[in-house]
């Protein structure tokens, strides 16, 4: 029954009550209470209990509907307050939240305690801006660079790092921005800025950029056969020399190097850096040997390995043997350690 049929059908039960009383003609009835005397129908002392218990029982709902008003209201804040918890877990933030019930402080600590991801199907709520902040993230997450200022994303968060990583590979012009202030941004949006310039740009671009990352084997890799192919304004031997000794080359990453040039350098520069490197750092011997074997100068091959020790550089001692003897031999099919 609703709070307003109850008033209507009690009032009705008390009039009720009373006129039949008041037909009776009972008279007056006389209280007397510490002194106090109460002269009344005795139709209405029949009916002030029900009176009394109609106004406690009008009181009882309207305390308890209240209270019921504060929980509900209070239930609605919290939800409001954890919608706006998940916004920043997704967001990766985490700024403090008060909530006002307890299963609702419960729950956020928990959700505290996790990182909410975002998956790959469609979301939907009745809150329209956790739909959008959704889309969004799941726009970043599938390479998308998003340009929404609403979005408040943390700057130190993965979320944030993914999206410049998304604009980065979107706008080569700001790769290249990236690379005149490396120091503004997290290494690995600079490394991925660089690859993409090498890809893009030309050598003379990528001349003015590359002193400003710090090249690790890879780069150095993807910088050299960037120059190998497109030479006219490439490296000189002097850049050359300088990248690599920055480096932790070893034999083999020597070796790879000088067969990434000795098909566009001119002979006499290759030469002329392999023979520099050479006497600076032993591991490059072996790549100058190849340039030397590479364009037949076997004196020159014979000078070097005939002063070391028996047993260091036994490869090249052992085409220099075949060759001696005649014999057909591949550099490609040797081992040069």
């Amino acid at each position: 029954m609703g709070f307003k049929k109850y008033i209507v059908f009690s009032v009705l039960f008390i009039g009720i009550i009373y006129g039949y009383a008041f037909s009776l003609e009972l008279g007056d009835y006389k209280v007397t209470i510490l002194d106090i005397s109460v002269l009344l129908p005795v139709a209405v002392w029949i009916i002030l209990p029900l009176v009394i218990l109609f106004i406690a029982t009008i009181g009882h709902i309207l305390f308890y509907g209240l209270i019921n008003i504060f929980r509900q209201r209070a239930i609605n804040k919290d939800k409001e307050t954890m919608i706006t918890l998940i916004k920043s877990n997704l967001l990766e933030k985490n700024p403090p939240k008060r909530f006002k019930t307890k299963a609702f402080k419960e729950l956020s600590s928990i959700i505290s305690q996790l990182k909410l991801t975002v998956n790959d199907s469609t979301f939907s709520s009745s809150d329209a801006e956790l739909n959008n902040l959704i889309a969004a993230i799941q726009d970043i997450k599938a390479g998308k660079h998003v340009v929404d200022k609403s979005l408040k994303i943390s700057e130190m968060s993965e979320l944030a790092n993914q999206n410049l990583l998304n604009k980065v590979n979107d706008q080569i012009d700001f790769s290249v921005e990236v690379l005149k202030k490396v120091e503004n941004y997290a290494p690995n949006i600079v490394r991925q800025a660089f690859i993409n310039v090498l890809n893009e740009k030309s050598m003379t671009t990528i001349k003015k950029l590359y002193k400003n990352i710090k090249l690790d084997k890879d780069l150095a890799k993807r910088l050299f056969e960037k120059d190998a192919a497109n030479n006219d304004f490439g490296f000189t031997s002097e850049e050359i020399s300088k990248i690599v000794k920055d480096l932790d080359y070893t034999t083999e990453d020597y070796i790879a190097l000088a067969k990434n040039y000795e098909a566009i350098l001119q002979p006499d520069q290759i030469i002329e850096l392999f023979e520099k490197l050479s006497t600076e750092i032993d591991a490059s011997t072996p790549a100058y040997l190849h340039v030397l074997f590479e364009y037949e100068m076997i004196d020159k091959v014979r000078e070097i390995v005939d002063t070391t020790p028996e047993g260091e550089y036994s490869s090249f001692k052992a085409l220099l043997d075949l060759k001696d003897a005649g014999k057909h031999y591949d550099l490609e099919s040797i081992s040069y350690k």
